[in-house]
């Protein structure tokens, strides 16, 4: 199987004022070709470390795919860096330089001086069109192995990679299929999970699985090589199978599936309705369940209650009650989710209420604590989290809506 090294150029993304989409994106889209990147590198836009990170990637795989540096300001030093590593000098290529004028005039624009640079090439490489951008692309062979180098901008990347540089691949490669599928789990440690797929997470086996979490969030990424799109599916299949068998309830979907859109398929398939009634979580539990398209069918409404006055007027907490315990406690998260219920009518409610900081702790009741409430038909309950006080205010937020849901969507699975 052909191997390839991704290369993302750009002093934005070393210094994290821009996230880097397109290594991510590329790595799928080579996946799928039958390609498997090896190595991601991210490098400033300085010269020589760009060259040596070309020349890392040559030496390291069967090809090189790089993203970003072409554009026609100084720091934009690709062309520059490919032209070294080739041991060649750039030259201006004219056919390239009158389509760049072309794209100016065409939207009524004067082609800058400062754009004739985005027609230089390696003397011992071709440009590639750029259909949505000024910035061609290049190809050039270094150390005996083929670079492609395509614009930063997302939009223009994935648009020449797909139009000019897929069909170069394809020439290439064999017809052996790279498949692979991500499984989601939630409520499982992630060494639990290990120690459950030990046998199937052995190095170098195929299908390979492999663990990672995701803000509690764990997921499975297992993949495979076949001969064919169906054998490789067919070893996917099995896998799940053996993957559900023993981790059970903990997965919740597939790929991009989340938690929210599992509960609501069950509360859909079941003809049941949900409420909300939030403190801690300010609106968010309520939002994840709404970003599920058809939501309106089983979510009814949420009520945000962060004041205690509110949660008195809306859910009808008693004041006695907030007195007594304090907003962060059992029996208040217990009357939220009944007032959630009993105020939009619906089957089921939760509640938030919590500690999220990163002020606000006490000795008692630490930043981290959160209570979450479940009212159903049969009656309420409610359970207390500790989700530690290292967490940033988002990550407890996340967390809390996250164990909430999976609460809901496991009583649903058992009816």
């Amino acid at each position: 199987m052909q191997t390839a090294s991704l290369l993302s150029i750009g002093t934005e993304l070393t210094l994290g004022q821009t996230v880097d989409t397109n290594t991510a994106w590329l790595a799928r889209q080579l996946a799928a070709l039958g390609i498997r990147a090896v190595r991601h590198e991210t490098v400033a836009d300085d010269l020589e470390p760009i060259v040596a990170a070309i020349c890392r990637g040559a030496r390291a795989a069967d090809v090189v795919l790089c993203s970003g540096g072409l554009g026609p300001t100084d720091d934009d030093l690709t062309r520059q860096a490919l032209a070294d590593a080739a041991g060649c000098p750039l030259v201006l290529d004219e056919r390239s330089l009158e389509q760049i004028r072309a794209f100016f005039e065409a939207r009524g624009r004067k082609m800058r001086t400062a754009n004739q640079v985005q027609a230089m090439v390696p003397a011992k490489g071709r440009l590639i069109p750029n259909a949505c951008g000024t910035a061609p692309g290049i190809e050039v062979t270094i150390e005996e192995t083929p670079v492609f180098a395509m614009p930063g901008v997302p939009s223009e990347m994935r648009a020449m990679f797909a139009e000019s540089v897929v069909p170069r691949l394809s020439r290439g490669v064999p017809s052996r299929v790279l498949a692979t599928r991500t499984l989601r789990s939630w409520g499982l440690p992630e060494s639990l999970v290990g120690e459950r797929l030990r046998d199937l997470m052995v190095r170098g086996g195929d299908p390979e699985v492999g663990t990672s979490a995701q803000e509690g969030e764990i997921l499975l990424r297992i993949n495979t090589h076949a001969d064919s799109s169906a054998d490789a599916a067919r070893k996917l299949d099995a896998v799940e199978a053996t993957i559900r068998e023993r981790l059970e309830s903990a997965i919740f979907g597939r790929e991009d599936d989340t938690l929210a859109g599992a509960v609501g398929a069950l509360l859909t398939a079941q003809a049941a309705t949900v409420a909300v009634g939030e403190s801690c979580t300010g609106g968010w539990l309520g939002k994840r369940l709404t970003d599920t398209p058809g939501s309106s069918a089983y979510f009814l409404g949420g009520a945000t209650t962060y004041a205690n006055t509110t949660k008195s007027a809306v859910l009808g907490v008693s004041e006695s009650l907030l007195e007594q315990h304090g907003a962060v406690s059992a029996p208040v998260a217990s009357a939220m989710a009944e007032g959630a219920r009993r105020v939009f009518g619906s089957d089921y409610a939760l509640s938030t209420t919590g500690v999220a900081g990163p002020d606000g702790g006490t000795e008692e009741k630490p930043v981290g604590l959160v209570f979450v409430g479940f009212a159903e038909p049969a009656g309420v309950e409610a359970r207390s989290f500790r989700f530690g006080s290292d967490l940033s205010r988002d990550q407890i937020r996340l967390r809390t809506i996250h164990t909430a849901l999976n609460w809901l969507r496991l009583h649903l699975l058992k009816r």
